[in-house]
């Protein structure tokens, strides 16, 4: 029996780094929790609306149309290239953006504005 090989703190910490994921999209971390199941039930809503336009005039269609019709709906040709989520940005990657901003606003890399009011 294999004994899984133990990592170090420091490899621990790297690969925390590395799939950690931070929400870097602009509006509140929280907001994903509604905004992402709406978007893809719109997209689903939006899918069966034009399924249901398409198959109105279905009986009346002639056979090769009729063919394309189906077999659009079928492969669902309407849901390919439709919203997609994007993805969050590593942990190291956002650290990373956030120690550049504290260095714009004149802060050291780990400090935040009140840590400084006492330096003085």
């Amino acid at each position: 029996m294999k004994e899984p090989s133990s990592k170090t703190p420091q490899e621990k910490k790297a690969l925390s780094y590395a799939k950690d994921r931070r929400n870097v999209f602009g509006e509140n971390d929280k907001a994903s929790r509604k905004a992402i199941p709406a978007r893809k039930a719109g997209e689903s809503r939006k899918v069966r609306r034009k399924a249901r336009q398409s198959l109105e005039g279905f009986e009346f269609a002639d056979e090769a149309t009729a063919d394309v019709v189906e077999s659009s709906l079928r492969h669902d040709l309407e849901r390919v290239g439709g919203w997609k989520k994007s993805p969050d940005a590593a942990l190291s990657e956002y650290i990373g953006v956030q120690a550049r901003r504290r260095s714009w606003k004149g802060l050291a890399p780990n400090r935040k504005p009140s840590d400084n009011a006492g330096d003085s």
